[in-house]
């Protein structure tokens, strides 16, 4: 080998353009090393290879487990350009340096989520000689780039093309994005195990990696003047699970908040089983109704709020079909979110440029230890996210709720797991009348919802179905239940546990009013 010949080293299980990238090299001057497959992939192309087993004198062992783990491979790599005692055990060793190193990785996170290999199987698919490649190339950046990326190949080829040699700050920048791939691929692997650990005390352990892709970047953050992007966390669950995987089917791009609000819609509409309509605005439920058929559903919905609506975003949890889209077209929305159109819906919100139609299929929207992550200045809060639902209710008045009422009341109850603290929802039937949210004081929230109430079309005013009114967290003082009979509440579900429930109950028996305590509570700040 002439003493200035470069050197790379190829070893792909993505083998995306490699063999036209392999090419280029090899008439740019490199000499081409290569692995199994690989190499057959690059010798069919007529790209002249050297076997990694000619360099070591070792051929792969263990079913492959072993390629490229030796001394002539990595100190190959990992030894120092500059540095003469460096250079000097490397000639001792007859080790060759290698200039380039071309390596991606076994897809565990895609065979992971396809949910069709056992465990035995599927650890076969934890690369461990690719990922030392990449880490030890990243390491010794001056000297060697790494390149774990089918989409930098052109990059790669210009630089080769344009200066002597690739310059430091292009080979700095793909060591960085080099580790940042491992170490999303390590996070990937660690949510495998955690996932199926089963250990209560594994549920927050010592040191946790979230390993994220970015999917797009957008156009800019809650504000024009704050950049964003949108990224995919890593797990072992179904490619197609959650908002972050909707298919846009047609409109303009999506905003940070746009997502922040599917998210929220998408979270309350599946709570449900009956046909459900969601509409939020600003991240908060504005109108929630159930109904046999989308289009009374969104009807019932919007009638909560039809102000806070405009603009708002849709979420269903059944087919939207034509009637439903001819009757979202009288408003402006921002976006609808449903598991699947029927064509003459589709062909309704085409006249709608702008409007974002997503459809996401998938409802699941719960996955095994899933996080709930909210930043603080240097460092994050992690919690499970909240989905439990109480098992039963107690009736704490001397009159209990009427089946009518109930039913009211349930429902009311799971939209108010979804309305910003503190929380009053108040219901007739299976639709919402009144939402207050995300006031400091609870009379406030329980204010709020009474002004949205009298702001209404005739659609909700002139039903004679029982007022429910439903509390994320309990009442401190009476002082609620009091405003609440002014109002004409006829039934009330909160969670108890105030050092003063004796107090409420007692109002509400005052008044007549049933009371249901559920034992659990559901702050979302």
């Amino acid at each position: 080998m002439a003493p200035n010949k470069k050197r790379a080293l190829i070893s792909v299980t993505d083998k995306t353009g490699i063999v036209e990238f392999a090419h280029e090299l090899s008439q740019r001057g490199y000499e081409i090393i290569s692995t199994g497959g690989t190499a057959k992939s690059l010798k069919q192309g007529e790209v002249p290879v050297r076997e990694v087993e000619e360099l070591t004198g070792f051929p792969e062992i263990l079913d492959g487990r072993v390629k490229t783990l030796h001394p002539k491979v990595f100190g190959a790599l990992l030894g120092l350009r500059d540095n003469d005692r460096h250079r000097k055990e490397m000639a001792d060793h007859d080790i060759e340096p290698i200039d380039l190193v071309i390596v991606n990785l076994y897809p565990f996170e895609k065979v992971v989520t396809g949910h069709v290999l056992d465990e035995q199987e599927l650890i076969e698919y934890i690369d461990i000689g690719g990922v030392t490649l990449i880490r030890a190339a990243a390491k010794n950046f001056r000297d060697v780039a790494i390149v774990c990326d089918p989409d930098d190949y052109t990059q790669v080829l210009h630089e080769i093309s344009s200066y002597p040699q690739m310059r430091l700050e292009t080979k700095r920048a793909l060591a960085a994005k080099a580790f940042a791939h491992t170490a999303r691929y390590d996070a990937v692997v660690s949510s495998y195990f955690r996932e199926r650990s089963g250990k209560a005390d594994d549920l927050f352990p010592q040191e946790m990696t979230l390993g994220l892709k970015k999917v797009q970047t957008l156009r800019y953050g809650e504000n024009p003047h704050q950049k964003a992007a949108l990224y995919q966390e890593t797990g072992a669950r179904s490619v197609d699970w959650g908002v972050v995987t909707a298919k846009k089917l047609q409109g303009k791009e999506l905003s940070y908040n746009n997502f922040l609000d599917l998210e929220s819609a998408w979270n309350l509409v599946s709570e449900f089983e009956k046909t459900a309509v969601v509409i939020v605005k600003h991240n908060t439920p504005c109108g929630v109704a159930l109904s046999d058929r989308p289009v009374e559903a969104f009807r019932l919905a919007m009638a909560c709020d039809p102000m806070s609506a405009f603009g708002g975003i849709v979420a269903f949890n059944k087919e939207v079909d034509g009637e439903t889209a001819q009757e979202m077209s009288k408003i402006f929305l921002e976006c609808v979110i449903a598991p699947g159109y029927r064509p003459e819906a589709i062909d309704v919100f085409r006249k709608k440029e702008n409007l974002r139609v997503l459809q996401l299929p998938s409802f699941i929207t719960t996955a095994a230890k899933e996080f709930d992550l909210k930043r603080v200045s240097g460092g994050l809060l992690v919690q499970e996210k909240d989905y439990a639902q109480h098992t039963e209710t107690r009736v704490m008045t001397k009159r209990a709720p009427s089946p009518e009422e109930m039913a009211s009341l349930e429902f009311a109850w799971r939209v108010a797991k979804h309305v910003k603290s503190n929380a009053i929802v108040f219901s007739r039937g299976l639709q919402t009348v009144g939402l207050g949210a995300g006031q400091m004081s609870r009379v406030d929230a329980l204010r709020v919802a009474w002004m949205k109430l009298n702001q209404q079309q005739p659609l909700i005013l002139g039903s004679q179905k029982p007022l429910v009114l439903a509390s994320d967290a309990f009442f401190p003082f009476r002082d609620c239940v009091d405003e609440a009979a002014k109002m004409g509440i006829a039934a009330i579900i909160q969670p108890g546990g105030s050092m003063r429930d004796t107090d409420s109950i007692q109002a509400a028996n005052e008044y007549g009013m049933a009371m249901v305590f559920t034992g659990m509570r559901h702050f979302r700040h």
